[in-house]
């Protein structure tokens, strides 16, 4: 199916969290939950009262307590839940196969409270998790993940995780892993000089087309550096993976052998340097979009790709191998699309600098559901305008997820 464009329509409202447009009659509480493992997770409960359905908003690493959607999601006639994950605020050891027994807290919850229906809206991050948890919530309880890549036993077989009715992503990355993947600078040689450099394979030098207007890489160039983002990840799995061993090794040693207990008992934490150099955020001819140069963090790759910020700069073994590598992190939205069936609605934003049409048209027509629909909208990763006068984004895709659910959940 093709995508719809949906241009900015007369009379709809600005963007962000606007507490004035909140239903008069509404109601919010804050529940705390405790996951079959044990974890603590608070979620928000927005209500007016009557409603069957609910729509979960949750993303791994940040609390969306004051999401733009949520007062869309309460004008479409549904209650809304929105959860923050153990992680939330401090990802550093965050790990997918954890969150979602954070997630399945939640759901449950919420199938106690009597919601007939629950619909799961992935936004950016929360896409990879909640395509995960659809996919899992599939499975018999036997055949769901037991490890975490890093070998972490998980409770999943032992949780409800309870089937979405329907599922909604908007702007949704391919997952935290495949995104890294696609913005680390390949460059770097050493992981623990964070301005060693092959000079063939640096992004943003004139001889490699590079320039501060933008670039032009050639196809054997953008061919070279994919598969050198791909060899790095290696490289870096293969560090974590020998940290996460030696802690094992060091639990089986004797009581008697300090060494070992203190090894066994070190959490071990390590840097990922400049993991922002996706080549379509410089060379706008790849992948074209209504898109400006420059990444979520700004034009300047020299000051965006070395500071402080970023996707997985600082990470556990643990966190790394669940998380942030594109290729043992299960929170891939292409691996768990054919899992999912449930009525899908996908919205992309035509700006976006980090979700782009190839990735998420590959991904759409992975989908196993029968019922799906893909749109685009006019708008930033964020949903911002794009012009003075513009509509918001966020109130277009508002509307179209509206009138998407209107129609599913009369049914």
């Amino acid at each position: 199916m093709a995508a719809k464009d949906f241009r900015p329509l007369a009379g709809l409202r600005g963007a962000q969290w606007d507490p004035d447009r909140l239903p008069s009659d509404m109601r919010a509480s804050v529940h705390t939950l405790t996951t079959t493992d044990g974890a603590n997770v608070t979620g928000y409960l927005y209500r007016c009262g009557g409603e069957t359905a609910v729509a979960v908003l949750m993303h791994p690493r940040e609390i969306l307590a004051t999401h733009y959607l949520v007062p869309e999601l309460l004008e479409a006639g549904i209650a809304v839940w929105v959860q923050g994950s153990r992680a939330a605020g401090n990802d550093l050891r965050l790990e997918h196969e954890l969150a979602l027994l954070d997630v399945d807290a939640g759901t449950s919850f919420l199938a106690g409270r009597g919601y007939e229906k629950q619909v799961l809206v992935g936004n950016s991050g929360g896409g990879g998790l909640f395509a995960y948890y659809a996919e899992q919530a599939s499975l018999a309880p036997e055949a769901r993940q037991v490890r975490t890549p890093a070998g972490r036993p998980v409770k999943l077989s032992e949780a409800p995780m309870i089937a979405p009715d329907a599922m909604i992503f908007v702007a949704p990355h391919p997952g935290q892993g495949v995104l890294l993947m696609n913005s680390l600078d390949p460059s770097v040689t050493d992981e623990t000089d964070p301005v060693s450099l092959d000079p063939s394979l640096f992004p943003f030098s004139k001889a490699n087309g590079f320039t501060s207007d933008g670039a032009s890489y050639t196809p054997e160039f953008v061919a070279r550096y994919r598969a050198a983002q791909h060899a790095r990840v290696e490289r870096i799995d293969a560090t974590a993976l020998a940290l996460v061993r030696a802690r094992q090794d060091a639990r089986k040693a004797g009581a008697e052998d300090t060494g070992a207990r203190l090894t066994a008992g070190w959490q071990a934490i390590f840097t990922v340097p400049r993991t922002d150099a996706d080549l379509r955020n410089w060379d706008l001819s790849l992948d074209p979009t209504d898109r400006t140069l420059g990444s979520l963090w700004g034009r300047d790759p020299f000051k965006t790709n070395m500071n402080g910020v970023g996707f997985g700069k600082v990470c556990t073994p643990e966190s790394w191998l669940s998380t942030w590598s594109g290729l043992r992190s299960k929170a891939n939205v292409l691996r768990c699309a054919p899992a999912i069936r449930q009525p899908t609605l996908v919205i992309r934003y035509t700006a976006d600098a980090c979700v782009f049409p190839e990735d998420l048209n590959e991904i759409f027509e992975a989908l196993g559901a029968s019922d799906k629909e893909l749109h685009a909208v006019r708008g930033t990763h964020h949903g911002q305008p794009l012009g003075p006068g513009e509509d918001s984004g966020q109130a277009v895709a508002g509307a179209i997820i509206r009138d998407w659910l209107g129609q599913r959940l009369a049914a």
